[in-house]
């Protein structure tokens, strides 16, 4: 295994990078209470990270695209787990002590990364709280859209189990709700996975 060492000149930081993972569909990357002594950066495919329940229920923190790094922890333990959502390429980033010092800017791209992730979370937060499920699924559409090439074609890899956990609903409820949709107008099913948006700016006015 071909393994490259990042060191700082004072000798305190040290990332080692393994090779390219590839995961297959619902093959977990790392688990919830596993040691946290690395970090993720996504090359292909999308990351579910969610926190499971005593009750066996699934609540899914975030859905990660290629580019994005994730996995760190305050703790020692990962608070979530990382599953692969559609075949997935990863790279794991091992940590070997603390980053105080600067290499090429690399501390200042980890904490890049880190607030995006944390912006992330305040986002979903704020999706959970909305009051009803439209608006919700609107939420979620408009965050696809902005990941797409065409904003108004969404191509969703994950399932309708996935969305509903994602958005604290059931999966009855997230059928019903893209169903009104497409009934008011406001998007077209091409298929159970493809979505075009008919009117982006009535998805939005929901969010307003």
């Amino acid at each position: 295994m071909n393994l490259t060492t990042i060191n700082a000149s004072a000798g305190r930081v040290s990332f080692t990078t393994g090779p390219v993972l590839y995961f297959a569909p619902d093959q977990e990357v790392y688990g919830q209470g596993g040691t946290a002594d690395s970090f993720i950066k996504l090359i292909s495919g999308v990351i579910r990270t969610c926190h499971c329940l005593h009750d066996g229920r699934r609540q899914i923190d975030a859905f990660h695209v290629p580019g994005d790094v994730f996995g760190f922890e305050f703790g020692t333990e990962h608070n979530l787990s990382a599953e692969a959502v559609n075949e997935a390429a990863v790279i794991s980033y091992r940590w070997r002590g603390m980053p105080v010092a600067n290499t090429d800017g690399l501390p200042e791209r980890l904490f890049g990364h880190a607030m995006r992730n944390l912006s992330r979370a305040q986002d979903h937060a704020r999706l959970l709280g909305r009051s009803s499920a439209v608006e919700k699924m609107a939420a979620f559409l408009l965050e696809w859209s902005a990941q797409s090439p065409d904003r108004k074609l969404i191509n969703l890899v994950m399932s309708r189990q996935d969305i509903a956990d994602y958005l604290g609903l059931t999966v009855e409820t997230v059928s019903r709700t893209l169903t009104q949709l497409k009934q008011e107008g406001l998007i077209h099913l091409l298929s159970a996975r493809q979505i075009r948006l008919t009117s982006i700016a009535a998805l939005r006015e929901m969010n307003d």
